[in-house]
């Protein structure tokens, strides 16, 4: 792959969009190599957690590449759009849990492919937006259905119309992102994260993800039955390991 690389290191996997010189732009090339990408790590039992990031010191990604869309058609940008979001959703489904390292600009696709994440952690220059309207279009990958669902409609109406940016701590105080801290600190960061999440049952952290994606897709009673059911599905060995641990004082031994 030419602009999309993948770093396996104990157990994470670093995955960084790396076109610098255009901010990390989305395009074609960008999106079938990310969806390549996903494919390996749907595959891929060595990586546990997934970071995503971009190239340079500017950008996480700042948008799609306005001058691939300047002259599609209707039907071409519909087709634009369903990649796009296809990819997304299956970026959000990945087994693994997922974290986006946000080192600068996170505009349109670039806020659209952060929101995908499971969490977020962004460096205090990092700003973010959905500036899709200043170009006479709305966003495609999923921007108007997951900024109001992870800041509430009111918010996310009056981002998304104005196409104003917001900065880092406007991001934290909306509830964007889980973290911010300084540029120097930001892959330590999210390495530590990630280090506290592989520090517990492998299979009941795969579990948990599920349990919390899906059941916000349906209604609590609905959500309740299949927590249930994956609360039951836990029960095993790695959940004997863990209580036994818990127990006889000592740190449990997971294996996988």
């Amino acid at each position: 792959m030419s602009v999309v690389e993948l770093k396996k290191e104990n157990r994470l996997g670093f995955v960084t969009i790396n076109r610098p010189k255009v901010l990390n732009a989305l395009n074609t090339e960008v999106l079938s190599e990310l969806n390549q990408m996903v494919t390996m790590l749907y595959n891929d039992r060595e990586i546990d957690v997934v970071i995503f990031t971009g190239a340079g010191e500017k950008a996480f990604v700042a948008g799609a590449d306005i001058s691939e869309m300047k002259d599609k058609s209707p039907q071409e940008s519909y087709t634009f759009a369903r990649q796009g979001q296809v990819l997304f959703q299956r970026i959000q489904e990945l087994p693994q849990p997922t974290i986006a390292a946000i080192n600068g600009f996170a505009f349109g696709g670039g806020c659209e492919l952060a929101m995908v994440c499971d969490m977020r952690i962004a460096t205090d220059k990092a700003k973010f937006g959905q500036p899709e309207v200043a170009l006479g279009i709305i966003p495609g990958f999923g921007g108007t259905q997951r900024l109001p669902r992870l800041i509430g409609r009111a918010k996310a109406m009056e981002i998304i119309l104005t196409g104003r940016t917001i900065n880092a701590s406007e991001a934290l105080e909306l509830g964007l992102v889980n973290k911010v801290v300084s540029t120097e600190n930001l892959m330590a960061e999210a390495v530590s994260l990630a280090e506290a999440i592989l520090s517990k049952g492998p299979y009941a952290i795969r579990q948990a993800k599920v349990a919390i994606n899906k059941g916000l897709e349906v209604d609590i009673n609905m959500g309740c039955e299949l927590e249930g059911n994956l609360f039951a599905l836990c029960f095993g060995e790695e959940q004997k390991e863990g209580m036994s641990a818990f127990l006889e004082k000592r740190q449990p031994d997971y294996k996988k």
